[in-house]
C-alpha cells in the first residue's frame, strides 16, 4: 500500500497530515519571507561591486579581503534579534512553541511577532482546504506547492514591494509542466494563460505610464499573473483580475479607514492577485457556474 492510498483510506488522517505539514511548511515560509529579500539585496550589492571593479572604480569598493558570512535559507541558524540567542529545536515547533514561550524569547524576553504563528496557521488551514478539494493525490500535492508559493509571495510583497523571480518564474514553468499532463487544464490553455496573464497587465502598465508618466505596478505582477494563467488557463484570468480588484478595493479602503493610511503611499498589488488567484484556483468553476445561473439564464 502506497502512502497516498493509505491516507486516502483514512481521510481524517489525511487531513491531519495536511494540517501538520502545512504548519511545518508555514514555519519554513517565515524564513523564506524574511531571508529571501535580504539574499536578493546582498546579491545586488555584490553585482554592483563587480560592476564597479570591472569599470575601474576600485576606490568605491570595500577591501577585497573582506569576506561575507554565508547567508541563505539554511544558514545562519535562527536567532533572537534582541540578544542573539540561538533558537533551539523545541523553541521552533510551529504555533506550540510560541504559546509555550508566551510570545517571548526564552532568554531576554523580547517579544516575538504574532505574525509568525499566524502565517503558520494560515498555511496549515489553506493546506487542509487544498487537500480537501483536490484530494490526497498528485493533484493535491501540486495544489499545495501553488498555495505555499502564493503565501510567500504575498508576505514578501507586503514587506518589500517585491515579487522575487526566484519564486514567480519557477512557479510559471511548474504550471506549464503540470498542465502538460492535463492536471488542471490542457497545455494550450496553460500556455495562452501565461501569455495573456503577462501581456494583459503589461498593457495596463504601459497605458498608465503613457497617460500619467508614472509606473502603476511592477514587472513582478505581470509574472505572477502569467504564472496563475499557466496553472489555471486563460479562461480564469478575467475572474482573477476582477476578484483582485475587488479584494484590493476592500482591503485598501479598510486600511485607509482603520489606520489612516496615506492615499499616496503605494499599495502592493501582488497580494491581491495571489488571494484572488487562490480563490479562483479552488472555487473558480463554482463561481462561474453560480454567476451563469444567476445572471445569464434569467
Amino acid at each position: 500500500m502506497t502512502l497516498f492510498s493509505a491516507l486516502q483510506a483514512y481521510p481524517i488522517l489525511g487531513m491531519a497530515c495536511a494540517l501538520v505539514l502545512g504548519l511545518l511548511v508555514g514555519s519554513f515560509l517565515n524564513v523564506v519571507i524574511y531571508r529571501l529579500p535580504k539574499m536578493m539585496e546582498r546579491d545586488w550589492q555584490n553585482q554592483c561591486k563587480d560592476f564597479l571593479a570591472s569599470d575601474g572604480n576600485i576606490a568605491a569598493l570595500p577591501s577585497q579581503d573582506e569576506k561575507q558570512e554565508p547567508f541563505n535559507l539554511m544558514v545562519p541558524a535562527s536567532r533572537c534579534p534582541g540578544c542573539g540567542h540561538k533558537i533551539r529545536a523545541w523553541e521552533n515547533i510551529p504555533v506550540i512553541s510560541y504559546l509555550c514561550l508566551g510570545g517571548k524569547c526564552s532568554r531576554c524576553k523580547t517579544a516575538i511577532s504574532i505574525r509568525y504563528p499566524i502565517i503558520e496557521i494560515i498555511t496549515g488551514v489553506l493546506s487542509v482546504i487544498a487537500i480537501g478539494y483536490f484530494g490526497i493525490n498528485w493533484n493535491g500535492l501540486a495544489a499545495l506547492i501553488l498555495t505555499w508559493s502564493l503565501i510567500a509571495l504575498t508576505m514578501i510583497d507586503i514587506d518589500t514591494y517585491l515579487l522575487p523571480d526566484d519564486i514567480t518564474l519557477p512557479l510559471l514553468w511548474l504550471g506549464l509542466i503540470v498542465n502538460s499532463f492535463g492536471v488542471f487544464t490542457d497545455l494550450p490553455n496553460a500556455l495562452w494563460g501565461a501569455i495573456a496573464g503577462y501581456m494583459s497587465l503589461w498593457l495596463v502598465y504601459q497605458t498608465f505610464k503613457l497617460v500619467t508618466g508614472k509606473e502603476g505596478m511592477g514587472f513582478g505582477d505581470f509574472k505572477l499573473l502569467a504564472a496563475l494563467g499557466a496553472w489555471m488557463g486563460w479562461q480564469l484570468l478575467p475572474q482573477i483580475i476582477l476578484l483582485s480588484s475587488l479584494v484590493g478595493a476592500v482591503i485598501g479602503i479598510a486600511m485607509i479607514i482603520m489606520r489612516g493610511r496615506d492615499k499616496n503611499i503605494p499599495i502592493p498589488f501582488g497580494p491581491y492577485l495571489a488571494i484572488a488567484g487562490w480563490i479562483a484556483f479552488i472555487w473558480g468553476d463554482t463561481i462561474n457556474q453560480t454567476y451563469l445561473k444567476l445572471f445569464v439564464t434569467n
